[in-house]
């Protein structure tokens, strides 16, 4: 059992399954929804951990401040709002909900990639306006394609097992793993080169970091063979925009899947410059894109299971190093 009163700070609104199981092994929560940068600077020497979403970037001056603090705790999957290096550095453990909406966003891939190849969403406009237009809406079938997946963490293994049963030759590529493919035969480890050579559909399952920030641009994508379908449910700063849209408009790619935008502010919660931005106009505009508010991992199965995984790592964590 935790040791009373070791504080905890709740920066963001999370599942309040994981405020009771915190509280259930005596962690004290102060839960500070409106704090701002300056208020936590001030305040964070009195907590042990902190738990936070998107909404404010642990830096080196929050990092400095926080004299007492053992963990930072991510309720998601990516990293790039903390100063990991420098955190695991001060001895402060990162700790994130890697798999917990894993099966979201797999989901959700798939489903924004077979409504575009099926003209589903203009399809269901035109018909609201009494437009039976059956021909122009003619679909692409999935099945007999090859599918082409960068990154095979958590979310990129799931997206590559709900493609079972499509008749698809799934061809996955990870630059820091060898040798991950176990007993799936129609997943098969690849180069990049490969991918390149042979993808119909590309789908970005990444995090970001200096080398993957603006790492699918126009000179990048012109490595694919054939024109392809591409979908980002990663973070939108690994694909360049304008870059994109003008490999839309050459045909080179087909369709465009994104959940997440460059131009999304830092908590994830809104567009930046939205109306004076002439690139998401276009997207606005195109019959070839589908776009999600950043909702790929925001099922409400996936809320709960976020709320366990990191609740699980937490107590994991101080029961093996603070006790």
């Amino acid at each position: 059992m935790i040791m009373k009163n070791t504080a905890i700070l709740v920066l963001d609104t999370i599942h309040q399954d994981l405020l009771q199981v915190l509280l259930k092994h005596n962690f004290k929560l102060t839960e500070a929804y409106s704090w701002d940068r300056e208020k936590l600077i001030l305040e964070i020497k009195n907590y042990s951990g902190l738990i936070i979403r998107s909404r404010l970037t642990i830096d080196k001056t929050i990092i400095d401040a926080a004299s007492n603090l053992k963990f930072i705790a991510r309720y998601g999957a990516g990293m790039e709002n903390i100063d990991v290096a420098y955190a695991t550095g001060k001895n402060i453990k990162c700790l994130h909900a890697a798999a917990g909406n894993k099966d979201a966003v797999a989901e959700h891939a798939l489903g924004m990639l077979l409504a575009l190849m099926n003209n589903i969403p203009r399809a269901d406009q035109e018909v609201r306006q009494y437009q039976w237009l059956r021909e122009t809406n003619r679909g692409e079938e999935l099945s007999g394609k090859t599918v082409g997946i960068i990154g095979y963490g958590n979310m990129g293994s799931a997206f590559a097992k709900r493609l079972q049963g499509f008749n698809v030759k799934v061809l996955v590529y990870d630059k820091y793993k060898t040798n991950y493919i176990s007993q799936e035969s129609w997943i098969k480890e690849s180069t990049l080169e490969q991918i390149f050579a042979e993808s119909d559909v590309l789908s970005l399952h990444t995090p970001l970091t200096s080398e993957t920030n603006n790492m699918v641009n126009y000179k990048w994508l012109l490595n694919f063979k054939k024109p392809i379908y591409l979908i980002n449910t990663s973070r939108g700063k690994v694909l360049n925009t304008a870059d994109t849209l003008k490999l839309v408009e050459e045909n080179r790619i087909k369709g465009l899947c994104l959940d997440v935008l460059e131009y999304e502010d830092t908590s994830f919660e809104q567009l930046k410059s939205a109306g004076n931005n002439p690139d998401i106009e276009k997207l606005f505009q195109s019959g070839k894109v589908i776009l999600t508010p950043h909702i790929a991992g925001w099922s409400r199965q996936s809320h709960w299971k976020l709320a366990q995984v990191l609740g699980q790592e937490i107590i994991l964590f101080w029961e093996s190093n603070m006790l």
